[in-house]
């Protein structure tokens, strides 16, 4: 349920159903605000008498309103608001002015009367503009327009609803087809398409480019396009106002995206671009570790073979990190995914064939910028190496398992192995290991990290991340 409703339901004695108009009308606040220039208040009656409830409130973005904060669910004593109570009560249309504190602007205000299918007057909607904006020409028509839109129209949460700026060409059609009313912008817009007078121009007429309209006009119902003409790209929406099944009114919006278009495509262009270099450098990668395999089957050298298997992983891992990022469009990665990867092609690259291995995947989302997900596979790489070099001495079988967890604070990424354990006396920092200098540097330096390695019931390598690194953290 939406805060109009809530609120009504606590201060007002509507029902049900007129508690939905109003949740429908709230749609619709944003943009009438926005087509009036006008700033738009919700009152309906409480259940205690003489007094009013402000349900909604809603600032234009086409125009600068100075008003008065923190109404919204605020109830006022009908004598604060004469008009408003006159209109609540009799129904009437009203034209008056008010000021909400010494020395803030005046402002010119109107109410109107919001009725339910029975006629009865549920709320009262006040258009409240600057002084400049009431005396200008066409605020009549823009506050009639925006009205019929909230009494009328029964809109839902749709993208089509979205609000104005200053930018958007309105144009509003009458209930013949013809235009009534041009803004300034449409008239700009409408020069580009090689159409000098807006007004009075029929929705019809080929060269008006409102198919659009007419569609909304023949189906009673909001439509959207978008046309290309030219260089130009113009988004084009049409929101209809029906009485009695009949279409009275038609609110025309007519906006140039043509920058906003391009800016899209090239986007869409780069981002192929990065995705195609992934891909590129993912099959180097690939390529590099083909030939160091080659190398290794021919060498008879146990150590260098071993060398070779080692640095074949390493490549293989950062890769995996690539053939992500190659098939989607974001600079981050899964980390899960990225392990569990990296643990199968290291067992698969390693393990003798006559080796009875069983692993063990236990992984939590998280999400890494490239950059941190590549450090954190290289270490995890170099760890699930060293159980496969290490863990497993004089034993045909065992259990290779990662467990990724993200907690309050940080990310806990453990590899964990069932062999023979370390021994006695290991201090992982006093060694000389490449490979275990890989790691340190990797995620002490890297991701300000820590790294530990305990021996139980095999040997168990806990990496500790900050949060600080995942993507919105740099």
């Amino acid at each position: 349920m939406g805060v109009i409703g809530d609120i009504c339901r606590k201060v007002t004695g509507l029902s049900t159903e007129q508690i939905e108009q109003l949740e429908q009308l709230a749609v619709l606040l944003g943009i009438a605000a926005d087509l009036s220039h006008a700033q738009i208040t919700v009152y309906t009656k409480t259940k205690s008498k003489h007094f009013l409830a402000i349900v909604a409130q809603v600032r234009p973005n086409t125009s600068f309103i100075e008003y008065r904060p923190h109404l919204l669910g605020t109830t006022v004593r009908a004598t604060e608001e004469p008009l408003v109570w006159r209109t609540m009560t009799c129904g009437e249309h009203i034209s008056g002015q008010r000021e909400w504190e010494i020395g803030m602007d005046v402002l010119e205000m109107e109410t109107h009367a919001i009725r339910d299918k029975a006629g009865t007057v549920i709320a009262v909607v006040s258009f409240e503009a600057s002084h400049e904006e009431a005396r200008a020409g066409a605020h009549p028509v823009l506050v009639e327009m925006a009205f019929l839109l909230l009494s009328t129209s029964r809109a839902k949460m749709e993208n089509i609803f979205r609000r104005l700026n200053a930018r958007d060409g309105i144009i509003i059609v009458g209930e013949s087809g013809h235009v009534v009313f041009s803004n300034a912008v449409a008239a700009s817009i409408y020069k580009v398409l090689g159409v000098g007078r807006v007004v009075g121009r029929r929705v019809s007429d080929r060269r008006s480019h409102m198919k659009v309209v007419q569609k909304a006009i023949a189906h009673g119902v909001a439509q959207e396009l978008e046309i290309e003409t030219g260089d130009f790209v113009f988004n084009q929406r049409a929101i209809p106002v029906v009485v009695d099944e009949k279409v009275i009114r038609t609110l025309f919006i007519v906006s140039d995206v043509t920058e906003i278009k391009k800016k899209e495509k090239e986007l869409l262009i780069k981002s192929a671009v990065i995705q195609e270099i992934h891909h590129r450098v993912k099959n180097n990668l690939q390529t590099i570790a083909s030939l160091l395999s080659l190398q290794a089957r021919r060498s008879s050298s146990a150590d260098v073979k071993a060398s070779l298997k080692e640095c074949i992983n390493r490549i293989l891992s950062i890769s995996v990190i690539h053939e992500f990022l190659s098939q989607q469009d974001v600079e981050t990665i899964n980390v899960a995914e990225v392990a569990k990867n990296i643990l199968d092609s290291v067992i698969q690259n390693m393990m003798e064939p006559d080796f009875n291995i069983q692993t063990v995947f236990n992984g939590e989302t998280v999400i890494l910028p490239s950059d941190c997900a590549t450090s954190l596979a290289l270490a995890i790489n170099e760890l699930i190496q060293n159980s496969i070099e290490h863990g497993f001495v004089g034993r045909r079988e065992g259990i290779i398992g990662i467990d990724i967890r993200s907690l309050s604070d940080c990310y806990q990424i453990e590899i964990f192995d069932n062999g023979i354990g370390l021994p006695p006396g290991f201090d992982a920092h006093s060694l000389k290991s490449l490979g275990i200098q890989i790691i340190t540097t990797l995620i002490e330096s890297d991701l300000s990290g820590k790294f530990e390695l305990k021996s139980d019931g095999g040997t168990r390598a806990i990496i500790t991340i900050p949060h600080m690194t995942e993507g919105e953290g740099g």
